[in-house]
């Protein structure tokens, strides 16, 4: 992979980027960024990438790939990373608030309205709807990615390759074994030019990398001091073991959350975090919510942040030494074919869980190819693609039964 770009995210910016427009174009994400993970690293490249030209593609691929290796909820990573490369530490911080903000206000209605909206046919349908839409996103984030990385026969190899690792055998230790395979490919097969040291010295973030690790051993201490202590420990220590996304947090909450929720609350929670836009993390706001009925709100913010900081901690700590190791001609070999792989992975996603869970009937194919056609060809703003799958969710089993 090209480093040009790379030093635009080494150094501090000086472009500063007012923090409140910063939150403004999250937020906007945030209430319509439905599908998971997958879809939202697209969402974000066709806003950051494609339209505001706020970083290359080469610089996205390098923070996705990054986002990859660390424990944490990847997407919003990501956006912490674009945040953070366009206006520093403030920015990042302005991003992850506002992507967050809207899950967490719908999951908080959630938690007060319970089954009552979940289990309704309305609101169902459209779920389904806006999953439709998850696919055609998924699926443009994958063409665009594949045609800026897969340019080479062995690029291309390695992006089939781990699509179908992924497809025959799911799991995080999968996903990790073929980023690193990629890695060593890359290393060897790609690199270009002189393996020279970059310019500088490399350094750690050493504080947020201490702070990170002196919360994991301190937290379970202090815990017993205090219940809100013990809840935000509890979040910590599974937001610390998650890679690979949101669904993969569902097992380490449910040890977490144990006897204190019924089987029915735990899965209305996982439902309804899989219906709202946003990061499926704020499943931890429910959660949350439900484990301190005396100050509920208090319970779904700790629970909240505790989920979400120790993801944000690593990537600050290793983000700059990242991309200043990225000018070394291996190690950009290697991220050219982690790049390839990420491809892979993508792909992989579109098909499970994305396609699987929402493509039913020829009908639902139908919506999104003509989905497809309003998107790229007549360009409909993301806002109105949202309202045109919420529709055909609703109208779709009418439709079903007449043809």
């Amino acid at each position: 992979m090209s480093t040009s770009n790379s030093d635009s995210l080494t150094r501090e910016p000086t472009q500063q980027q007012s923090l409140f427009a910063i939150f403004k174009i999250f937020f906007a994400l945030g209430w319509v960024s439905f599908g998971g993970p997958a879809a939202h690293i697209g969402y974000f490249r066709n806003t950051f990438v494609e339209k505001l030209k706020w970083l290359s593609d080469n610089d996205y691929a390098q923070i996705v790939a990054l986002s990859q290796f660390l424990p944490g909820p990847g997407s919003s990573q990501v956006g912490f990373a674009v945040g953070y490369q366009r206006a520093g530490l403030g920015g990042g911080i302005m991003a992850f608030l506002g992507f967050t903000l809207p899950s967490v206000i719908l999951m908080l209605a959630l938690a007060v309205l319970s089954s009552q909206l979940t289990e309704s046919s309305v609101f169902q349908n459209i779920v389904h709807g806006l999953k439709l839409l998850a696919v055609l996103v998924v699926a443009d984030a994958a063409w665009g990615m594949y045609k800026n990385f897969c340019k080479s026969v062995l690029t291309v190899s390695l992006c089939i390759g781990t699509a179908i690792a992924l497809l025959v055998f799911q799991g995080i230790a999968t996903q990790i074994i073929v980023l690193i395979i990629a890695a060593l490919v890359g290393t060897r097969y790609l690199a270009t030019g002189n393996n020279e040291s970059p310019a500088g010295s490399l350094s750690f973030s050493v504080m947020p990398l201490v702070s990170f690790f002196a919360l994991l051993v301190a937290l379970p201490l202090l815990g017993r001091f205090s219940p809100s202590l013990q809840l935000f420990s509890d979040f910590y220590q599974a937001g610390s073991l998650v890679f690979g996304g949101g669904h993969v947090v569902l097992p380490l909450l449910q040890n977490i959350v144990g006897d204190q929720l019924t089987q029915d609350a735990f899965l209305t929670g996982y439902a309804a975090a899989q219906a709202v836009p946003g990061p499926m993390f704020t499943f931890a706001t429910y959660i949350g919510y439900e484990l301190m009925p005396t100050a509920p709100i208090a319970g779904a913010i700790i629970a909240t942040l505790g989920v979400f900081v120790p993801g944000f901690l690593l990537l600050v700590g290793v983000l700059k030494n990242w991309q200043q190791l990225a000018s070394i001609p291996a190690v950009s070999g290697a991220l050219m074919g982690v790049n390839a792989a990420v491809v892979g992975l993508l792909l992989s996603a579109l098909y499970q869980p994305v396609f699987v869970s929402a493509v039913v009937s020829s009908l639902d194919l139908a919506w999104v190819l003509f989905g497809a056609l309003l998107m790229k060809q007549f360009k409909l703003p993301i806002v109105w693609m949202v309202i045109y799958f919420a529709c055909a969710g609703l109208i779709a089993p009418s439709l079903a039964n007449l043809i």
